[in-house]
This record gives C-alpha cells, structure tokens and sequence, in this order.
C-alpha cells in the first residue's frame, strides 16, 4: 500500500487550506446575549435522542473563548475558516429585528480572522432551524424558504463588507432527509413527503438568498452552497437512484434549474411535487462561485431482492425512518474496511472519482472540499513538553484525502481549496460528545484544547504550499 503521507501534496500557493465548524456543535452559550432556541435545542434535551442525552448547551464554549480560539488558528497558520451562523442568535423568535449582541459575536469573529490573515468563510444555514419556524411547518412549509432568505439578507448587510465567502446552506440532504425522513436529526420527523418537500424549500431558499446576499454585500464576495455527496458503488442501476435522490436532487435545481426525470420517477409514490410552483426552478438556478463539497465514504447499494432481510448500512444513524424516501427497494451494503470511529470506509478514491465527476458534470463550476476528516478513538500522552495527542490513524487519512484531491486536480479538476473537518472535538449532533472529529482535542470539563498531530501536519501542508 502506498504511504501517501510521502507523496509530494504541491498545491498552488493560491489553494486555500483550512478549517471549519458549526454554531451549534462548538459556540455554547445556548441561554445568553438574547439568543432563543434552535430545532437542535429541542432535539438534544428531548431524552433519548442523543447519545448519554448530551446537548450543546455549553459544546465548546467557543462564545466565551472566542480570541483564544483565533489565536490558536493563527497559531496553526490556518488560511481559511468556515464556521456558521446562529439563526437563533442573529434574529432571535425567527423575528425580523437583528440581535445586537448576537451580531457583535459574529462581527469579532470576522474582524479578529481578518486581522490574523484568515479568510472567513460564512455559512448561513448549518441545520439549526429557529424553532418558531419548525413550530410553523418547518422546511416542508414554504414560507421557511422566504424567511430564510430575509435572514440571509439582514445578516449580510451587517458582515457583508468583511466576509469573503457565503455559502447559503450547509448539507441540505443532511436537513432534509435526516431531519423530516429518518428522524436521526433534528426536528426529528418520519414522513417521505415531509422529507421531499423540505428538499425543494431548501433548494427555493438557496435561490431566493443568493440575489440578496449580492444586493447587500459590499466587497464583492464569493457566494457558494455545500452539498454533501454520495458516491454510490455496486449495482449500476441502484446506484443511479441513490444518485438521484442524494446529489441531483440538488445539483439539479441548483446548478441546472430541474429535477430530473427519474428522481420524479423514484419518488412518485410519495409525493406528487406539487409544491413546486411556477418559477422556482428559475429562482432556484443561481449562478455561485464555487460548489462546496462535502466528502467522508462511500456507499455500496444494490437492489434487493425482497426475499431476505433488508440491509441498511448507509453509514447514518438508524432510529426507525427511512432517509431514502421512494427507494424502498434498495439495500446498502457492508463496505470492507478500515472504518472511521463512525463506522464509515476510508476510501480516498472515493473523493477522488467525486471531484473528477464534478468536473465532467459541471466544468465551469470551480469546487472546493468544504469538509472532509475522520472521527477516531484519541489517546493523550502527558509529556515533558504538555499534553500530546499522537493521532496517527487521522493524521494518515487526512494525508490520503489530500493527496486523492491533488490527483484530482492533476487531472483538471479546478479546486480551490480544503477545508478540513474539524478544528475542534465538538458536540457530534445525535452521537453527542462520543465521537472526535477535531485535528484540536476539547477537553469538555475543563474546556482544555491540545493541537493534535493532525493539526501539526495541516500546519506543515500549509507552509510546505507556501514554502
């Protein structure tokens, strides 16, 4: 096997590499400076949703430790950052007056990366709907999608002269299917129908909130959207399907204005699309920047017979719901090892074949990897120097996604950028606090960070690039 940690990763100077969190998974906080709940508040203190009931009540308390947290991306010579914002914090209720105090936290946020020479990269929606809005319908309801685009709106015109990128929306399958499908998120809903018509409003967010964040902002910023993306393997015609229902059903409206015909097909049973009206397939094709792109594993899937049964290993948390609404007959396969701590492959390759079919599929659209990293099992080592983490196993896998993405480029992928997940240890959405995603440990009693190996050899990627 090849030790890809000794592969030349000789990035343009002009690639960005960096890091990324969520508000909800890192800020805390959850009480204070007006902020009011989020569907993620609900979820994690209803009992038994979450793994040992924990919530992100406090996560890392990145509100409070705020300039630590920027000195130590500093520190690690980070070039960008993508972090979210707080619906709840900036527009309290789902209301349209703007939060002082919850905008004064995203403002020192942008201003003290700008002046440590990080580019801040701005997601607007990271899953945690306003729970007004949720109590209203939530994303199955129309209105969220106009509402969305009028938080959109305000909050730009308070960040838009200083943030460099917007994205508009984090994962939509992850809110859509997850969230009104499976119930495995937040809110926690069970219903196909509920799931597809959550994906259209969000793909009508994503298209009335792009012209906005133009209007408002003044320097001229990239706007972008992160998608999450399946790469389905075994069966060709399964495979299809899940491509349809997972990576077009939003590729397609945004970047080419329909919802294909075997999507619409797939799903007919359980729904009729009549919530998609006239003009939103036109508002919903955006003209962006660059397409985010989320990459952790791989899928195996296959038909299924009907006659034995049914295998459901799609790497998501299984609590009774279907994330896969219209595709009863499909069944995904155990994938041969090594696993991540989540229990997903480690398949670099698979990032690789993604961003080549990107290309081919979009070859006017410039990519960038918004998320890509790996839970493990860390171990601290006290030292003579402080406490280490000598964390190998995620050290080797970011090496090999790194270098997949640079063969990708070889080839004529236009990428732009790596942004790894995460910078913190944070709360895990339904898996709380028991699975490690940071290249930076979290202490949570005593809020504690210990830069990682992994942190160490971002650090060494980044100067080799600019060496």
């Amino acid at each position: 096997m090849t030790d890809y940690r000794n592969v030349p990763l000789d990035f343009p100077r002009g690639f960005l590499i960096g890091s990324a969190t969520a508000s909800y998974q890192v800020e805390g906080a959850a009480h204070e400076d007006g902020r009011t709940p989020s569907i993620w508040d609900t979820f994690s203190h209803t009992p038994g949703r979450i793994w040992n009931n924990d919530t992100g009540d406090v996560a890392c308390d990145h509100y409070h430790r705020l300039e630590e947290d920027l000195d130590l991306m500093a520190r690690l010579g980070l070039e960008a950052y993508r972090f979210s914002i707080s619906w709840s914090r900036v527009l309290p209720g789902a209301g349209g007056v703007v939060n002082p105090a919850g905008i004064d936290f995203y403002s020192r946020l942008v201003d003290g990366l700008r002046a440590r020479g990080i580019r801040p990269i701005a997601t607007l929606y990271h899953w945690d709907l306003p729970q007004e809005l949720e109590d209203a319908g939530g994303w199955p309801n129309r209105d969220t999608a106009y509402r969305f685009a009028e938080y959109a709106a305000r909050t730009v015109e308070h960040l838009g002269d200083r943030v460099d990128t917007w994205s508009t929306l984090n994962e939509p399958w992850c809110a859509a299917y997850l969230g009104y499908g499976s119930g495995a998120h937040a809110p926690g809903r069970t219903n196909g129908a509920d799931a597809l018509a959550a994906v259209h409003h969000l793909n009508l967010a994503h298209g009335l909130a792009v012209p906005e964040i133009r209007r408002e902002a003044t320097n001229d910023p990239e706007v972008s959207v992160t998608l999450n993306f399946h790469v389905p393997r075994g069966e060709k015609e399964a495979g299809v399907l899940v491509d349809a229902l997972a990576n077009r059903a939003f590729t397609g409206p945004m970047l080419r204005g329909r919802y294909d015909d075997d999507l619409m097909e797939a799903t007919s049973s359980v729904t009729d699309w009549s919530f998609v009206k006239d003009g939103d397939l036109e508002q919903t094709k955006q003209d962006i920047d660059v397409l985010g792109v989320n990459y952790y594993s791989t899928v195996t899937v296959r038909t299924w017979d009907g006659t034995s049964e049914k295998v459901m290993n799609d790497g998501h948390k299984n609590v009774g719901g279907s994330p896969w609404p219209g595709l009863d007959d499909i069944e995904f396969l155990p994938q041969d090892g090594p696993y991540t701590d989540m229990g997903w492959n480690i398949a670099p390759d698979g990032l690789e074949e993604l961003l080549l079919s990107l290309s081919a599929q979009f070859p006017d659209q410039p990519l960038m990897i918004t998320e890509n990293g790996a839970a493990f099992p860390d171990v601290v080592t006290e030292t003579e120097t402080g406490l280490r983490v000598h964390d190998e196993q995620r050290t080797d896998y970011l090496a090999r996604h790194f270098a997949a993405a640079k063969r990708a480029m070889d080839q004529g992928v236009d990428l732009r950028g790596y942004l790894v997940w995460s910078l913190l240890d944070n709360f895990e959405w339904g898996y709380g606090y028991s699975k490690r995603f940071g290249i930076v440990r979290v202490n949570y009693e005593t809020g504690e960070r210990t830069v990682k190996d992994s942190a160490r050899w971002v650090s060494e990627a980044i100067a080799r690039k600019n060496g």
